[in-house]
């Protein structure tokens, strides 16, 4: 069953029409999505962490993160950070694929996700969105997923409920017009719906998360990990140094200084952004936790030997 979605993700990759880059003397690309689970990388880039290292990382914006690992396996990146459901089904899916670092992760304080709803559409709780039109940014990847399990842990069949793929940048157009009855969302685009008055929030669902589970990985094919194995250890010192420095209340302004440069957000908007926490180190525990949710939601047929999937 896995191997049978091994050429639809090879399909994909190539339909992705980007050049393979020469290894040896082109920077590194690294692939990410409008989210601040990439801060450290951000500010790695930004605060000098990489050069340092004497890395060469050119940062891309990737509009739909479902399609990272296909990125990867065309060599269009070498780093990549998909959700931990997108790595895992890619890998099930017959990618070899593995994690050299983590980014993001859950923290109960952090509101930065939720479920926000058209007015008028009469969505004020778990129960009623069944029936009713609810996008997502992709389709079985991290908001999806959690989305699910925060209704069934509400008592709601996930399975009554219309799931619609919608990026990001098209939510405020859909919800304006009627197509969707409410969204599943990440900041900034959760604060610009609610101050645009084209939403409002029904449930930062993803506060039922446990605390410390990765919401983004930097992955790369292992065959290129084994390849490089210096760049690989400079790539996550550095944004180990770059979790750090987020981390730090002192350094908020140039975080979020870093933040506007990749994520070209309003000012107005980057003020009021909460900034997902990072820990770039990843233990095979946390992406277990993230295989049983998959599991549970009948997304895996296999169970994946997940200290294999996490480079040395």
């Amino acid at each position: 069953m896995p191997l049978s979605r091994r050429p639809l993700l090879l399909a994909a990759a190539a339909s992705l029409g980007l050049p393979r880059l020469a290894q040896a003397a082109s920077p590194i690309q690294f692939g990410y999505s409008a989210v601040t689970d990439f801060a450290s990388v951000f500010v790695a880039a930004t605060e000098g962490f990489f050069r340092q290292r004497k890395l060469d990382i050119e940062l891309r914006f990737i509009p739909v993160n479902s399609t990272i690992p296909a990125a990867l396996q065309a060599d269009a990146l070498q780093i990549g950070g998909p959700t931990p459901s997108g790595f895992l089904q890619a890998v099930e899916g017959g990618l070899d694929l593995v994690a050299v670092a983590g980014g993001g992760v859950t923290a109960k304080d952090i509101v930065n996700t939720g479920l926000v709803a058209r007015p008028g559409a009469g969505i004020v709780t778990a129960a009623d969105c069944v029936g009713r039109r609810i996008g997502v940014p992709g389709l079985n990847a991290f908001l999806h997923i959690t989305f699910r399990a925060w209704l069934k842990q509400q008592g709601v069949d996930h399975r009554r409920v219309q799931f619609i793929e919608v990026p990001f940048i098209l939510q405020a157009d859909l919800l304006r017009g009627g197509s969707l009855d409410a969204t599943v969302t990440a900041e900034p685009f959760l604060t610009r719906l609610v101050d645009s008055g084209l939403a409002k929030v029904v449930s930062y669902y993803t506060t039922f998360l446990p605390e410390n589970r990765p919401t983004v990985l930097h992955v790369a094919r292992r065959d290129w990990v084994q390849g490089h194995p210096e760049a690989v250890r400079a790539f996550r010192e550095a944004v180990q140094e770059g979790a750090r420095f987020v981390r730090q209340p002192a350094n908020e302004p140039r975080v979020r200084a870093a933040l506007k440069q990749f994520l070209k957000l309003p000012a107005e908007v980057l003020a009021k952004v909460p900034i997902t926490r990072p820990k770039a180190t990843l233990t095979p525990d946390q992406l277990a936790y993230w295989v049983e949710l998959m599991k549970d939601q009948d997304m895996l047929k296999t169970n994946p030997d997940v200290q294999r999937l996490i480079a040395k």
